[in-house]
């Protein structure tokens, strides 16, 4: 058996691209949606991701709207940003607005739209892009009941959105869409295929 999970194991990863690293930072504030935040993060490491947990609280322990503590890997100001390729958001209230009350996510955020890396939010996390003015003409969508906050930006009611650079998705219920849609964008269909595969996720979730 363990030489069988050993061959499945590097049977998957020969089809990940080489050279290929992609980082991701989680922003967490205290009121965040546990599902939105920690099936993409199981998701994306399964996958090969760095993917780093950051508290934007000023205490490693953030608490999730359904009273669940977390311990992040770093500090906001501890996390290195300049070489990570995308920023996540997790929704949930009040976890959405204290991410956008954060002024240095507010400035990275920013920062990473310009240079055109990958700014992911779901279920009310959208409206810190849209408060920010980063979803202008952009396609995009979140939780119903706070489309008004995305401003500037064309409302799909899709489950997931992609529009460039901006990755938008509707709530907890499509969080593992949403980890599979961004892994084949990073990765390829045919190392998602096999990856949710052997996770026996039913095609139906699979995008």
């Amino acid at each position: 058996m363990l030489i069988f999970a050993l061959q499945n194991a590097i049977s998957l990863y020969a089809l990940r691209p080489l050279n290929k690293m992609i980082k991701v930072l989680v922003q967490l504030a205290n009121g965040f949606e546990e599902m939105e935040a920690l099936i993409p993060v199981d998701i994306w490491r399964r996958a090969g991701f760095i993917v780093e947990t950051v508290s934007v609280t000023g205490n490693k322990t953030v608490t999730g709207s359904h009273n669940i503590p977390v311990i992040a890997d770093h500090l906001f100001e501890e996390a290195n940003f300049d070489d990570a390729q995308m920023i996540f958001l997790p929704g949930g209230m009040p976890g959405s607005s204290n991410l956008d009350a954060h002024e240095g996510l507010r400035k990275q955020l920013l920062i990473f739209n310009e240079q055109g890396k990958n700014l992911c939010a779901i279920c009310a996390a959208p409206l810190v892009l849209g408060q920010n003015n980063i979803l202008n003409g952009k396609r995009a969508t979140c939780y119903p009941g706070y489309e008004k906050e995305l401003i500037g930006a064309f409302l799909t009611g899709s489950n997931v959105e992609f529009d460039g650079n901006i990755i938008t998705a509707k709530g907890a219920g499509v969080a593992m869409e949403l980890a599979f849609s961004v892994t084949e964008m990073f990765l390829g269909v045919e190392f998602t295929m096999q990856l949710a595969s052997k996770m026996q996720v039913s095609p139906a979730v699979i995008p």
